[in-house]
């Protein structure tokens, strides 16, 4: 672990698009990227962060090993004590590399997962996975494919972007587009696979939201919709289905939002680029057996985000970390293009889902009194003296660490 110069907070850097994960109340972050002098930069992929969400104290832990390279859109996932990464853009393009590496060893060192059985996906970004049985199942993205992949899939499953090709003479030889596939890598044997799909298909999509509910996938977003659609896989019987909602009380259409499961039959939706242009500060639950939208009143509305994550904490705490506090859009008469923002942000947001316990109240309140009650505590009993230290420094370091 790196250690703090002098007396101030170590801090990741602001970064969007990366991934989170929380294990054991401790958040992870990984990967991303910045904005330097106008130029997108992708974060460092020899480090990972850590943030106590008890103290709210972060440390910097170094990885070794075969390194991916700097990365955009590539999608994390943590599998047990194993953290993968696949697909992504790099400086030399689109990739469908896949690399592991096991958190809980003393030295963290990168793999590249190799010698794989089944048929690798193609090259692609911004698509999603859902962790289910200790599998890894992806689904969609923008990439790129060879006209004979194109051929052999339905033509219901790729969407061809026509302003994106290339061409060797008169014949094409690679496009680029979004997909709807679904794909599943089982890392106990190293293969892939491709389940058989029944159902109404989403349409072919990338930088949507995706929850694991159960033995159900949900997916949300990216298509150019006025109300935001809502798609759910049974990863038993992988068959897709679609939840009808009213327009009057159903969240606007979006992408690069985020979509957390808060209960048995619950989700929880922030942020993400509107399909009027704006970076969105609104949060909403969607419970999946009432099928109804419920608008939620929460303290962070000078906190837009888009390009950030957010991942279920203790408590029902849904915790977001970093992403763009405004996101800027273009359009000419050819394409649109994203202007290099530099509203890249490093701050923790804690978004309360559930009445907290009167445990987890008196912790608080000590933490942000502890003049009150003595600097020391000690008149309380060890375990619980370590909790409130804790909440104590998660207080005091709010200013200097969970800051824009």
């Amino acid at each position: 672990m790196d250690a703090a110069e002098g007396d101030a907070p170590v801090s990741p850097l602001g970064r969007s698009s990366h991934t989170a994960f929380i294990d054991n109340n401790t958040l992870y972050v990984w990967g991303g990227y910045q904005v330097v002098d106008g130029e997108d930069v992708m974060l460092p992929s020899d480090e990972i962060w850590l943030c106590d969400l008890d103290s709210g104290t972060w440390e910097r832990r170094e990885i070794t090993g075969n390194i991916p390279p700097a990365l955009s859109g590539f999608c994390g996932a943590h599998v047990n004590s194993t953290f993968y990464i696949f697909g992504g853009c790099s400086s030399v393009g689109y990739t469908n590399q896949m690399f592991s590496v096991d958190l809980t060893e003393p030295c963290c060192s990168w793999k590249e997962v190799t010698d794989t059985k089944g048929t690798t996906p193609s090259p692609r970004n911004k698509h999603s996975c859902w962790v289910h049985r200790d599998r890894l199942i992806y689904f969609g993205g923008y990439g790129c494919k060879t006209i004979g992949e194109v051929r052999d899939r339905s033509s219901s499953s790729f969407f061809m972007d026509e302003m994106s090709w290339t061409t060797i003479g008169d014949t094409l030889f690679r496009c680029w587009g979004w997909n709807n596939e679904v794909h599943v890598f089982d890392p106990h044997t190293a293969t892939w696979s491709m389940p058989e799909i029944q159902g109404p298909t989403p349409a072919p999509r990338d930088s949507h939201a995706s929850a694991l509910l159960g033995n159900k996938g949900y997916i949300s977003g990216s298509v150019e919709l006025a109300e935001l659609d809502l798609f759910c896989l049974d990863l038993e019987t992988w068959t897709w289905s679609q939840f009808n909602t009213c327009s009057y009380c159903s969240p606007l259409g979006r992408s690069m939002h985020t979509m957390t499961p808060i209960s048995d039959h619950t989700l929880f939706i922030y942020g993400g680029l509107g399909v009027d242009g704006n970076t969105l500060n609104d949060a909403w639950q969607y419970n999946t057996v009432k099928k109804e939208w419920t608008q939620i009143v929460h303290p962070h509305k000078d906190k837009p985000r888009v390009c950030h994550t957010a991942c279920l904490g203790s408590d029902g705490d849904v915790v977001v970390f970093g992403g763009s506090s405004k996101l800027c859009i273009l359009m000419d008469s050819v394409a649109l293009l994203r202007t290099p923002s530099q509203h890249h942000c490093r701050d923790v947001i804690i978004f309360q889902t559930q009445p907290y316990s009167l445990f987890r109240l008196c912790e608080d309140f000590m933490g942000k009194n502890p003049e009150l009650f003595g600097k020391q505590l000690n008149w309380l009993p060890s375990k619980l003296r370590n909790k409130v230290d804790k909440r104590v420094a998660f207080f005091s370091n709010m200013k200097p660490v969970l800051t824009d």
